[in-house]
């Protein structure tokens, strides 16, 4: 008897390890539930199955029935367990069923059970119950015997305790592996997503550096806005888009370019802003709006859209200034995200930037246009002016010089003289007006021919030297080495070096001094040698004068001590020839001195001969 009794423990044992092995197997809750649920009730051979289980949150106050099965062969009434449980009364239940986590009962009203969890068992004919907790007390598992009371031997009741315990281990995994299931899916839905933003992303980028490239290298207002519609169109899948520039002085604003899929265009479109304050006043506050229209328009019913401003923003210099704007139109039910509007945006920024370069492009044409038609007029009225000049000073001048042959009077000579000197400096203006006009039009010819310049200076240097005399002036001229000579036009370098020459006379003060300097010296490339002049004198030029000593009819005021005028004109030219001669004019002056050094080619292409 006694071994048969131990054989039956070790058959149950050996079907409850195998009955917790399959439900702890699955990872389904509802699965571990029914398999549990029916796997109990056969094993420990009951009517009925019930299991009752916390709700998640401790704030509940209630417990739930979660499953309840009846054998094919049960006794007793119709089942009409409630499904609800309230907390105290499975706190009771606990309460009551001591240390060991399990109980049996046959008598209910004596059991200290809570009457909410066993009258309904006894309404439905139920008449013994044994009773296990759930591990970590988040339940009961509960039997029914209804058509006879048998006593569950002691090792069986255990094993219900140690059943619920695994079912409850079961039901947590399996709740923890469904909560890292959802997790990972909302994970992987979230970097999916993120993924798809960051494609999106790289897609506007590229779309930018697209579209800013274009636009960057257009200088037509029509052809950026082309370019930036088209794209926008395009990449976004628009149905529609269109851009418009402002006349904000007549309130105005005209759709130059659009791009439509099966939409009637706008393009060439002129809206008065007064006629839709609430859109243009916002997109003149550089705002951005996207709405839907209520009702839907006569030409494309119902459609989203998005209104960027095509702005400036404040340079410093200039205030934002709103130059247009871009529409954007897509379905209905379409929502502009925040990626798309920055890149719309972004794509009007630099439409703003195009734009105004083309316009300062266009300016600056225009502009250089009206300068070259000023100085086409110039040059005309220089030539036209300076070529009638000439006739009547040339009789002023022959008149002059019958009555320089006729006896006059002290005072009649005073007068004849300074006729003298006023026709000469009248002609000699006249001659530099003429000069200045050949060497801008590149029209001056050239006669280039050796030059030794040691032989040539004694023949250029003897009027000044006989001025310098009269003035007090000490003036000396060197040639290093002495043997130095020179390929150049000799006619225009003589006046070149005459005028510093005559402006070293002019300038410098009684007991001061004059020095011309010829040398020679390599290029900076070392490849060929050159030649340096330099016309030094003592005499200041204040530093802000110097950068306009070269400036046509530019004076340097109060600087004249020996008041002999000039036409201003002087050193205008002589920046002219020496480029002419393919060479170079410096002028610094500091510690008291002057200096103009010139820097020619010792044999200068022949292309600027």
């Amino acid at each position: 008897m006694a071994e048969a009794r131990l054989q039956q423990q070790l058959d149950y044992e050996r079907q409850l390890k195998k009955m917790l092995q399959r439900i702890r197997r699955s990872l389904n809750v509802d699965r571990i539930l029914y398999s549990s649920i029916m796997e109990v009730r056969q094993l420990f051979r009951a009517d009925r199955a019930v299991l009752y289980r916390l709700q998640p949150s401790p704030q509940e106050a209630s417990c739930q029935l979660v499953l309840n099965l009846v054998a094919a062969d049960a006794a007793g009434a119709p089942l009409d367990y409630p499904t609800v449980l309230h907390n105290a009364a499975f706190w009771d239940t606990l309460n009551s069923l001591g240390p060991q986590n399990y109980v049996t009962v046959t008598d209910f009203e004596r059991s200290g059970l809570s009457p909410e969890l066993y009258r309904p068992w006894q309404r439905a004919g139920v008449r013994a119950a044994a009773i296990a907790v759930l591990g970590n007390r988040s339940g009961l598992l509960c039997l029914h015997q209804c058509a006879r009371v048998n006593p569950w031997p002691t090792y069986e009741l255990a094993g219900l305790a140690h059943a619920a315990t695994e079912i409850a281990i079961a039901i947590d995994q399996a709740e923890r592996y469904q909560q890292a299931q959802l997790l990972n899916a909302g994970l992987e839905a979230e970097v999916q997503k993120r993924t798809g933003q960051l494609q999106q992303a790289a897609l506007f980028d590229a779309t930018l550096k697209r579209i800013t490239d274009k636009v960057r290298d257009s200088l037509d207002q029509a052809q950026i806005l082309q370019t930036a519609v088209r794209e926008l169109a395009l990449v976004l899948g628009l149905g529609g888009c269109n851009a418009a520039l402002y006349d904000l002085d007549q309130e105005t604003s005209t759709i130059v370019y659009e791009y439509a899929d099966a939409l009637p265009t706008y393009r060439g479109r002129v809206a008065q802003m007064t006629s839709a304050p609430a859109i243009y006043n916002q997109l003149q506050r550089q705002v951005y709006f996207q709405f839907c229209s209520l009702s839907p328009n006569p030409e494309r019913g119902h459609v989203a859209l998005l209104a960027c401003p095509i702005f400036l923003d404040d340079d410093g210099e200039e205030p934002r200034q709103v130059l247009g704007d871009l529409w954007l139109v897509h379905h209905p039910e379409h929502v502009f995200n925040e990626f798309e509007i920055r890149l719309v945006q972004q794509v009007a920024n630099q439409c703003a930037i195009a734009i105004r370069q083309a316009r300062l492009y266009q300016a600056a044409r225009t502009q250089v246009s009206e300068l070259k038609k000023v100085n086409r007029l110039k040059d005309e009225f220089l030539s036209t002016i300076s070529h009638e000049l000439r006739t009547p000073m040339a009789n002023v001048r022959m008149a002059l010089r019958l009555l320089e042959t006729t006896a006059l009077s002290e005072q009649q000579q005073k007068y004849l003289d300074i006729l003298d000197a006023e026709s000469r400096r009248e002609a000699a203006l006249i001659d530099d007006l003429l000069d200045m006009q050949r060497l801008e039009a590149n029209a001056m010819p050239l006669q280039p021919q050796t030059i030794d310049l040691n032989s040539w200076l004694i023949d250029l240097m003897r009027p000044f030297q006989a001025r310098a005399t009269v003035q007090q002036q000490t003036l000396l001229a060197q040639v290093i080495p002495p043997s130095l000579t020179l390929i150049s036009d000799a006619d225009m370098l003589s006046r070149v070096l005459a005028e510093l020459l005559d402006n070293a006379c002019k300038y410098t003060p009684a007991q001061g001094q004059i020095a011309l300097i010829c040398t020679a010296k390599p290029n900076s490339d070392q490849s060929q040698a050159a030649l340096s002049i330099k016309v030094k004198n003592q005499a200041d030029i204040p530093s802000a004068e110097l950068p306009r000593i070269f400036e046509t009819f530019y004076r340097i005021p109060k600087a004249d001590p020996w008041k002999q005028s000039g036409t201003g004109l002087g050193l205008a030219l002589v920046k002219k020839m020496v480029a002419r001669l393919s060479g170079s004019i410096e002028v610094d002056s500091y510690d008291g001195w002057t200096s103009f050094t010139i820097t020619l080619p010792a044999a200068p292409p022949s292309s600027s001969l």
